[in-house]
């Protein structure tokens, strides 16, 4: 097998580039779904359930999306079709999802229209965000993956920055931030309409500037044994994976669940500490609502110059590590915060446990898998240490939300709790390939 060559810093970044315009879409989703679903009329109890949706789409598509794109040649690529297709399925979800309280429906017909949509929105984003983690493992060597991935978390994080703040942004050029009750404001929806043209440019970009490997280069740069990959089911993958695997993901538990709970509670938690109401009809509320894409916006800013410092740290478990225990101590600090600028540094700090990662779980799965084949199979199954703890995360919120008093605000300490967890099942990672 020939060892890969290195790559110019440009071709790294186009390989990636088209991440930019889905980590808009995907920002948009996070930081306004629980306030799209609350102005629909869902109780803060039942807030979470509409986030096992996602997950779950996730969960079913990207294993998917990685066994077929492993068995795929066509003209342009064996990923690319994918992002394509993908992008272009969220580009029309993304103009229906925000008018769900528009079409004169009842609450109950809007909340269940809205999760529909929610559901083959993160299904499009999920089948074309896959593509890129793929592209790296397919083409990047071992030495420069970290930086690859990196390169990846840098644009992640500023196509973040964009959506986070659209909101924010529109309602300050003059566009209404409140609307009629059961109505989401239209500061929302040009949000995901001028997101949705951003993500189609982006992909478009790197369907451009990328290209694939034919099928007999392909196979000189990567191990892979033909009759295997047709035969091998998933749990036969699943059976014969590295231990890294199994041991990132647990890692991965403790990290997604405690994001899920602050994607889910932080509307509710600024708009309770810092505007001092849970009103959603209120301008506090929608207030709160563009805030909290600014906060997020912030924590996207810290992991933008995080990324920056990963790659300098000597090993990647002691910067995955330290990195969540940085995310632990934000998280903690946020009940406590009543100025909504002073919230900038907890999220400055959850925003180096994001960097983290977005970074090195790919990075230490993708050097463990080396020489096993299945990348793409591997890595859609490696995707559902993203989706598991979110779902099991979202069915347990409620009873949660209860236990810790029913204060919204208690979700962050939750949430700081399950970093420090994670951080210390970092240790337990043995690095290394086959």
């Amino acid at each position: 097998m020939k060892t890969k060559p290195n790559l110019s810093f440009w071709k790294l970044w186009n390989l990636s580039f088209g991440f930019f315009g889905v980590q808009i879409a995907y920002s948009l989703q996070n930081a306004n779904i629980s306030r799209i679903f609350a102005t629909l009329g869902a109780d803060p109890h039942s807030l979470s359930f509409f986030w096992v949706l996602p997950p779950l789409m996730g969960m079913l598509v990207q294993p998917i999306v990685g066994t077929l794109s492993d068995k795929t040649w066509t003209r342009f690529g064996r990923r690319i079709p994918y992002l394509f297709v993908g992008a272009a399925a969220a580009v029309l979800v993304m103009a229906l999802l925000p008018n769900a309280g528009s079409l004169g429906l009842t609450v109950g017909a809007a909340l269940w229209f809205g999760a529909c949509a929610l559901m083959f929105l993160d299904t499009s984003i999920n089948m074309a965000m896959q593509p890129f983690k793929m592209l790296v493992g397919d083409m990047v060597n071992e030495e420069q993956k970290a930086k690859a991935y990196s390169i990846q978390s840098f644009l992640c994080n500023a196509g973040g920055l964009v959506g986070f703040v659209f909101p924010f942004f529109f309602t300050a050029i003059g566009i209404a931030n409140t609307a009629p009750s059961g109505v989401v404001p239209d500061s929302v929806i040009y949000s995901f309409y001028i997101g949705a043209l951003i993500l189609i440019g982006c992909v478009i970009y790197t369907t451009l500037k990328v290209k694939e490997w034919p099928p007999k280069e392909y196979a000189e740069y990567n191990a892979s044994d033909e009759q295997s990959e047709e035969s091998a089911s998933w749990l036969t993958l699943l059976k014969h994976a590295p231990v890294a695997f199994w041991q990132v993901g647990l890692v991965q538990f403790f990290c997604w669940a405690a994001f899920l709970y602050m994607w889910n509670y932080t509307t509710g938690t600024i708009g309770d500490t810092v505007w001092g109401t849970t009103d959603v009809t209120s301008e506090g509320y929608q207030a709160a609502g563009n805030w909290t894409g600014i906060v997020f916006g912030v924590q996207t800013l810290g992991a933008v110059l995080w990324a920056l410092v990963l790659p300098q740290f000597r090993g990647m478990k002691m910067a995955y590590a330290f990195s969540l225990l940085l995310g632990a101590a934000g998280f903690c600090m946020v009940p406590f915060v009543h100025d909504q600028y002073v919230l900038f540094l907890p999220f400055l700090l959850i925003g180096c446990a994001w960097a983290a990662m977005l970074a090195m779980p790919f990075a230490l799965v993708t050097n463990a898998l080396q020489g096993y084949g299945h990348m793409g199979a591997y890595l859609g199954l490696f995707n559902c240490t993203i989706c598991i703890p979110q779902i099991i995360a979202a069915l347990l919120g409620g009873t949660v939300l209860s236990l810790v008093g029913s204060h919204q605000y208690s979700m962050m300490i939750v949430s700081g709790v399950l970093l420090v967890v994670g951080s210390l099942c970092v240790f337990f990672i043995r690095e290394g390939k086959k």
